[in-house]
């Protein structure tokens, strides 16, 4: 069933979205040299690796940041129409083409790059046993992350630290609790915080505390 239902939202999302693809992709190759499309492998169902659909928001050479974490918009990657690509989500739409091929769910755990996998295998293998998908309860509470990275002295050891376990948590919780209805949910709650800009407290969107001294996410 929610095969049945990815493939309709997505096929229908792509009908009513490609004046957006079009548009986008014009102002990508206006905006900056390089590719419209940036394809990052990334770690799917069964511990397999695939290509994940993005429209490009970096430039495509900059020595001055080797990080594979996004800093926010204080990143010199980023390209001008990327910040605004980014912060419309508008970056994540080419990922109905993974939908439909199937690597992808419209809701699901984010797929990850293989080295995060290979920091802790164990606790990845459940999640790894279902789809990833387009958003999630951990996407929607780390819609800021890039920006409370940035505002970080070490960014990639809070990551590490701090933001993968919590992401872990999240994702954990949905692979042993997640229906058909808590998918929708998580898709208007995902809509909601996109074209509103605003965040949901853990409280809420968890039913119970997740963060107790990071205010961060929710500014």
């Amino acid at each position: 069933m929610k095969r049945f239902w990815d493939l309709l939202l997505s096929f229908i999302a792509l009908l009513l979205l490609s004046p957006v693809f079009l548009i986008t992709a014009l102002l990508i190759v206006i905006d900056s040299k390089g590719p419209v499309f940036f394809c990052p492998l990334r770690v799917g169902r069964y511990n397999r690796d695939f290509k994940l659909y993005k429209f490009r928001t970096m430039q495509v050479e900059n020595s001055t940041v080797k990080s594979n974490l996004t800093l926010g918009d204080s990143d010199p990657r980023i390209t001008r129409i990327g910040k605004f690509l980014r912060k419309t989500k508008i970056d994540e739409l080419p990922q109905l083409f993974n939908v439909l091929k199937g690597d992808i769910s419209l809701v699901g755990p984010r797929p990850i790059m293989r080295e995060f996998v290979e920091m802790d295998y164990e606790a990845y293998k459940p999640i790894l046993a279902i789809r990833p998908g387009i958003t999630s309860n951990a996407s929607i509470f780390f819609r800021n992350e890039g920006k409370v990275l940035s505002q970080k002295a070490d960014p990639e050891e809070y990551h590490r630290v701090v933001i993968m376990p919590k992401k872990i948590a999240l994702n954990l919780r949905y692979v042993y609790h997640r229906t058909l209805w808590s998918d929708f949910r998580i898709l208007l709650l995902t809509l909601y915080c996109t074209l509103t800009d605003k965040n949901y407290q853990s409280t809420w969107l968890l039913k119970e505390p997740l963060i107790d001294d990071e205010g961060d996410f929710f500014k």
